[in-house]
């Protein structure tokens, strides 16, 4: 997690810090209530060495078993309090969402020059600024009016793959990355090796190494950390520090600008900046307005590029490995809409399984597997157990997900059990899944998101039969589930044969554009 000399000398410097830490945070409970049920902590370390640092969704969702839907750990001396179950989310998330919307302080992100970041801007003023924002630009009814674009962009990502397949991913990524910077900034994106879209794939690489709930209890444990000098043997994280920030910046600015200069000119395209700068108010003297716009914007686009393009991948890896689904699927497509065109939005009431298919990638393999962690803002008493103020809220999507309660088989790819027993797609809508959160916090783009994805996964089952790739001896290639690990996750690089499942199909790839 932190290189060893950097780790030795915190700890020598820290160690009266710790200790007072310690004896400070784990503050009376002025109830007498017992905290939720949870691992019995260690002095000062409290449950760190029985977590999985890289995995921290694993253990939680093993101490589910042991300890129930609500349990409390404690790291570093972090008060932890893990939610598993979507009932107790919505109980507390929503239903005492005074309570629960705030967000902890994770020093990396300041560290790493992300305090513009929407996301993890704490409960108030300027959140509900950004937010407002958000609404204005995502809201569900302006969804349709893009839908020519996610089609569009979908039939340049068919030609892509179709011209150079083994490297899918990157028209994977590329294809995710146009749409956001056309609807955020009216960018058009190179299809390949655009400067703003590899900045910001470094970036969010970077961050989601850095910016967990785990990492920033170890940083609020030994503040010194924070102050050590970048060039001290083994401070590789404040080398990288360095760097993020010059990416942030970029990110946060170069875009922002070229749509404002666009405007001045008269050229600018329409989009989520250029709509909002030409509402601006006439007296923001301050900047004020423009900045939030500008940070807004590059939430928008940190956070919705990366993560869509690592769903649309374990969609490529969930046909592989089960073909039998993708022949399902592909079957419903051409009895709902032929094979002489391709999938439009039109198209998506008549096509149950593919929507199922979509909904099973987001349970089978969130990619946010605990999402963004929330803080109490005052202490809680839930069903007799104390929460005290300030703790750090999980949300463990990835249990969620795996509720035996719920699903059967739950480490099985299985789009069949999103339909009721008289054969129907269950009413929930994706847009209400857990992946994108809950409450006043629930991600705003997720009705972009969603709709987008759809159309990427649609017009791939329409033209192209996904199967392993075969090495020189001709055998197939072994493919496995296996992810990165992380704020967020993808899979890690597996090849892929992508082959036009017609003559006809291959026309309509080839004329899509």
């Amino acid at each position: 997690m932190l290189d060893q000399p950097v780790l030795v000398f915190a700890v020598l410097g820290a160690a009266t810090f710790l200790i007072a830490r310690y004896n400070t945070k784990r503050r009376a409970n002025p109830s007498g209530l017992p905290f939720p049920p949870g691992p019995r902590p260690l002095p000062f370390l409290g449950n760190i060495l029985n977590l999985n640092v890289f995995e921290p969704w694993l253990s939680y969702t093993d101490w589910q078993k042991t300890y129930g839907d609500i349990v409390y750990s404690r790291l570093l001396g972090q008060n932890f309090i893990i939610i598993n179950s979507q009932k107790v989310a919505k109980e507390l998330i929503e239903q005492r969402s005074t309570i629960y919307s705030d967000r902890p302080v994770i020093a990396t992100n300041k560290l790493f020059g992300m305090d513009f970041n929407t996301v993890l801007q704490p409960y108030g003023s300027l959140w509900r600024h950004h937010r407002k924002l958000f609404h204005y630009a995502l809201r569900p009814e302006t969804t349709p009016r893009y839908r020519e674009l996610y089609l569009q962009k979908a039939h340049t990502l068919l030609l892509n793959i179709f011209e150079k397949e083994k490297n899918y991913v990157a028209h994977l990524k590329g294809f995710t990355a146009s749409i956001i910077m056309a609807l955020t900034y009216g960018y058009q994106a190179k299809p390949q090796d655009d400067p703003i879209v590899k900045a910001v794939e470094e970036l969010v690489a970077l961050l989601t190494r850095v910016l967990t709930a785990e990492r920033a209890a170890v940083l609020a444990a030994f503040p010194a950390l924070e102050h050590v000098p970048a060039w001290f043997p083994g401070a590789r994280f404040k080398r990288e520090a360095l760097y993020g920030r010059k990416l942030a910046a970029r990110v946060n600015d170069v875009p922002f600008y070229l749509v404002k200069d666009e405007l001045a000119k008269g050229t600018a395209s329409p989009s989520m900046v250029s709509d909002l700068l030409s509402q601006i108010d006439e007296n923001d003297q301050t900047g004020e307005q423009e900045n939030a716009i500008k940070a807004t914007a590059a939430t928008v686009f940190i956070a919705g590029a990366e993560t869509s393009s690592s769903t649309l991948q374990s969609f490529i890896l969930a046909m592989l490995l089960h073909p039998e689904v993708q022949a399902k699927a592909q079957a419903e497509i051409d009895s709902a809409i032929g094979t002489s065109r391709l999938p439009n939005f039109d198209d998506r009431p008549s096509l149950p399984y593919v929507e199922a298919i979509l909904r099973e990638i987001l349970r089978w393999r969130p990619v946010v597997p605990l999402g963004i962690p929330h803080a109490t803002s005052s202490d809680d008493v839930y069903n007799g157990y104390f929460i005290p103020k300030g703790s750090i809220v999980i949300i463990n999507t990835w249990a969620m997900g795996r509720d035996e309660r719920k699903y059967s088989n739950v480490d099985d790819f299985n789009p069949d059990r999103h339909f009721t027993s008289d054969g129907k797609l269950a009413p929930e809508p994706i847009s209400s899944n857990s992946i994108f959160g809950f409450g006043r916090r629930q991600c705003p783009g997720r009705f972009v998101s969603e709709s987008f994805t759809w159309a990427a996964i649609a017009s791939i089952l329409a033209t192209f039969h996904l199967s392993k790739a075969k090495d020189e001896s001709g055998n197939a290639i072994d493919v496995k589930a296996e992810y990165s690990t992380g704020l967020a996750i993808e899979p890690l690089p597996f090849p892929c044969s992508f082959t036009s499942r017609s003559p006809e199909r291959e026309r309509l790839i080839c004329e899509s554009e």
